[in-house]
């Protein structure tokens, strides 16, 4: 498989890069903030788990992980790798979310899939000849590898809520 890299200069782009994960992220922290507010009055049972997993996973997790692989990756990932991190890493979100609500334990295993789609390509675009501090660099491979872990405990816990 080949390692697909933009040849323009990063310089001045790297900021632009990661502005979609910190929007995308913004958003979910927002949607979290809401269904926290609404989780009591309107009896919502998974309420208090999906607006954590929004704020969490959906919006902290995705801004750090992509400002961080834009500050750590050699070279600017190519576009379109750019653009499968978000799509893959979203739709692994919402999968998530809708499968746990709806206690459809393979519809949360889909959004799982997803999410570990979007970690190998972040290990992927930073690699070895990754710049930065070291201790960025195995804090970003640590978080990676702890989300990583945490998704087919996770996952299990999902099949054993739904019987």
């Amino acid at each position: 498989m080949t390692h697909h890299v933009d040849s323009r200069p990063a310089t001045g782009t790297r900021l632009r890069d990661d502005l979609p994960f910190r929007a995308v992220a913004g958003a979910w922290v927002i949607a979290g903030g809401l269904v926290a507010a609404v989780t009591s009055p309107l009896g919502l049972g998974h309420g208090s788990w999906a607006a954590a997993f929004l704020v969490l996973v959906g919006g902290v997790l995705q801004a750090g992980l992509g400002i961080a692989q834009h500050a750590l990756a050699p070279q600017r990932p190519w576009p379109g790798i750019l653009r499968a991190e978000l799509l893959t890493w979203n739709l692994g979100c919402l999968a998530v979310v809708a499968g746990t609500v709806l206690s459809s334990p393979w519809i949360v295993d889909g959004g799982g899939l997803l999410l570990m789609v979007t970690m190998g390509l972040m290990i992927r675009a930073v690699g070895r000849g990754a710049k930065g501090p070291a201790w960025a660099l195995w804090t970003y491979r640590a978080v990676l590898l702890l989300t990583v872990v945490s998704i087919p405990i996770g996952l299990l816990l999902a099949h054993l809520r739904a019987g």
